[in-house]
C-alpha cells in the first residue's frame, strides 16, 4: 500500500478554480492507478476521475470538461485541476490508489486512501 496526503482544498466562489494535490509515499507510485472520489454531506462517496499508470484517464459525467486529472511520477503526485466550479461540487475530496484493472471507477478496486481535503463552493 501507499500513504496518501491530499492538499489544495478550500473555499471558492462559483465559477472559480482550485487544484488539488495528492502526494504518495513509496517507490512504486508509477505502477498504481490513481483516482479522486468525493463525498458530500448526507450522500454516498462518488467517483470523480481516475488516471492509469500510463496516463489514460476517465471522468464522471458531472465533471467532464471542467476537471482534469494528471500525474507526475517523478514527484509521486497526482493532481485534480477543477475549473468552472459549482456549488454542487462542494464535498470532501479523497485521493485513492490501486493496482487494479483499467479502466475502473469502482472504489472497491482502490486499496489505499487519503484522509480527504474539503472543497466548498459558494454561490
Amino acid at each position: 500500500q501507499v500513504q496518501l496526503v491530499e492538499s489544495g482544498g478550500g473555499l471558492v466562489q462559483a465559477g472559480g478554480s482550485l487544484r488539488l494535490s495528492c502526494a504518495a509515499s513509496g517507490r512504486t507510485f508509477s505502477t498504481y492507478a490513481m483516482a479522486w472520489f468525493r463525498q458530500a454531506p448526507g450522500k454516498e462517496r462518488e467517483f470523480v476521475a481516475a488516471i492509469s499508470w500510463s496516463g489514460g484517464s476517465t471522468y464522471a459525467d458531472s465533471v467532464k470538461g471542467r476537471f482534469t486529472i494528471s500525474r507526475d511520477n517523478a514527484k509521486n503526485t497526482v493532481y485534480l485541476e477543477m475549473n468552472s466550479l459549482k456549488p454542487e461540487d462542494t464535498a470532501l475530496y479523497y485521493c485513492a490508489a490501486g493496482m487494479t484493472r483499467w479502466p475502473t471507477r469502482d472504489e472497491s478496486t482502490f486499496g489505499s486512501w487519503g484522509q480527504g481535503t474539503q472543497v466548498t463552493v459558494s454561490s
